[in-house]
C-alpha cells in the first residue's frame, strides 16, 4: 500500500484565486496546478492520500473543485483559512468528495504550527497514528511552512523505525528553480538525504559495536557491485569470531574496493569510513591485535578488549623469539613465559578468564575491577600503558 503525505501551508492568494505553477515530472508528465499535491496525487497514483495543516493552511485549494456553487462548507472552510481557524470537523465532507474524485481515501490531519518541541513530537505522533505496519509512503513538502521540510525529513526517520515504513522519496516542486523560457517548474526528488542519514546511523553503529557490515547495504545501494559489498559482511564475522587475519584480508579488498568506489554518498564518508578500520593497515599482526583491543575498549567492550590486548601480548612475545604467529604450541609457550615473568600479565589473564566465564575471580583484585565499570576501564587503560610499552 502506498500513501502521499502531503503538507499545506499558506498558499498566495490572489484576485484569480491562487498562483498556479507548471510542475515538470518528466518529459511526458507535466501538470499546471495550484498546489503541489495534486499533481503529484495524479503522477504517483497512491491507495491513500494524507494532507497535513494547520488551523490556517489553504485547505481551500484542495476541495473547492469538488463544491457546488454557493457551497455554504466551502465558503466557510475559506473564511475559517482566512481568519486562521479551521476546525477538524470542516474538513471531513470536502474530504469524502475529493476522495471519490481521485478513487481513493483521503485523510486529513490538523496540526498546530509545530512551534516547540512538544508541537513537533506531537506531529510525529500524530502521522505515525495514521499509518499502518509495512507501508510505503511518499512526502510531499513543497507547500510546507518553512520549517516544517526539516520535521518532516526526521519524521522520514521516525516512521521507518516505529511503524517500519519504506519511504518511497521526498519531493520538493522548486518553485525558484523555474525555467524562465519554458515556464516549467522542477520537481526534486530528495531522497538522498535519507540516505546520508542511513549512512550517518551507520558510523554510529559501528562506533557502538564494530560491526562495518552495516555499511555492506550502503555501499551496494551507492553503486558497488555486490559482491564487492559484500565482502565486508564477512570481514566483520572473521572479526567477530575473532580470526583477526581472516578479518584483515578481507577487509583489506574491501578498502581497495572503497578507495576506487565512485558513488556520491560512499565517496563522501570514504575518509570515515577508512578511519575507522584503520587498525588494517598496520604492519605487524600484535600492533593490529593491540590497535584492536585499543578500540573496543572505547566501544566498552571490555572482553573483547582483554582478549586482543592479551592475543597482542603473545604474538608480539612469538615475534621477539622469532617464532610463528599462528603456532597454537609457540604461543602457549609465549603466554606462559610471560605469566611467569610477569604479574601484570598474570593478572590480566585472571580479567580475561573472569569476563570470558561470568564468576567470581579468585583474586580480590580482580573481582573489584568487576564490580565497578570505571575501575575495569581504568585498570586496562593501566594494562594497555603498562604491557605495551
Amino acid at each position: 500500500m502506498t500513501t502521499l503525505i502531503s503538507f499545506l501551508g499558506k498558499g498566495r492568494y490572489e484576485k484569480d484565486g491562487y498562483r498556479t505553477a507548471r510542475y515538470r515530472f518528466d518529459p511526458s508528465f507535466v501538470r499546471e496546478v495550484p498546489f503541489f499535491g495534486m499533481a503529484l496525487d495524479d503522477y504517483l497514483k497512491p491507495d491513500r492520500l494524507i494532507l497535513v495543516g494547520t488551523s490556517g493552511s489553504m485547505w481551500d485549494v484542495f476541495f473547492e473543485r469538488e463544491a457546488s456553487q454557493n457551497d455554504e462548507s466551502l465558503l466557510e472552510l475559506i473564511d475559517a483559512v482566512e481568519s486562521n481557524a479551521v476546525a477538524a470537523s470542516m474538513l471531513r465532507t470536502h474530504a469524502t468528495r475529493l476522495a471519490e474524485r481521485l478513487g481513493h481515501p483521503v485523510d486529513c490531519v490538523l496540526i498546530d504550527y509545530a512551534r516547540d518541541e512538544t508541537g513537533q513530537a506531537a506531529l510525529l505522533g500524530q502521522l505515525a497514528a495514521h499509518l499502518n505496519e509495512g507501508e510505503h509512503i511518499a512526502i510531499d513538502v513543497t507547500h510546507a511552512f518553512r520549517h516544517l521540510p526539516m520535521l518532516a525529513l526526521i519524521a522520514a526517520r521516525f516512521l521507518a523505525r516505529v511503524r517500519n515504513v519504506r519511504i518511497e522519496d521526498i519531493y520538493y516542486g522548486a518553485y525558484d528553480m523555474k525555467d524562465e523560457t519554458s515556464g516549467d517548474v522542477p520537481v526534486l526528488r530528495l531522497k538522498g538525504m535519507l540516505r546520508m542519514l542511513d549512512w550517518v546511523d551507520a558510523l554510529s553503529s559501528y562506533d557502538k559495536d564494530g560491526d562495518y557490515s552495516v555499511f555492506s547495504t550502503l555501499l551496494a545501494e551507492d553503486g558497488m557491485p555486490e559482491g564487492r559489498a559484500r565482502i565486508l559482511e564477512s570481514a566483520a564475522f572473521q572479526e567477530r569470531v575473532n580470526h583477526i587475519e581472516g578479518a584483515r584480508q578481507k577487509l583489506s579488498a574491501s578498502l581497495d574496493a572503497i578507495a576506487n568506489h565512485e558513488g556520491p554518498v560512499g565517496r563522501l564518508f570514504r575518509p570515515e569510513l577508512e578511519a575507522r578500520v584503520a587498525w588494517v593497515r598496520k604492519p605487524e599482526r600484535s600492533q593490529r591485535e593491540l590497535a584492536l583491543a585499543d578500540a573496543y575498549l572505547a566501544r566498552r567492550d571490555y572482553l573483547r578488549s582483554t582478549i586482543f590486548l592479551l592475543e597482542g601480548l603473545i604474538t608480539r612475545e612469538v615475534d621477539r623469539r622469532r617464532g610463528i604467529a599462528n603456532n597454537f604450541k609457540e604461543r602457549e609457550e609465549a603466554s606462559k613465559a610471560l605469566g611467569q615473568d610477569n604479574k601484570r600479565f598474570k593478572k590480566l589473564e585472571w580479567l580475561r578468564n573472569a569476563l570470558a566465564h561470568g564468576q567470581r575471580s579468585q583474586d580480590d583484585e580482580t573481582a573489584k575491577l568487576l564490580a565497578e565499570e570505571s575501575a575495569l576501564r581504568d585498570a586496562l587503560k593501566r594494562f594497555i600503558r603498562e604491557l605495551v610499552a
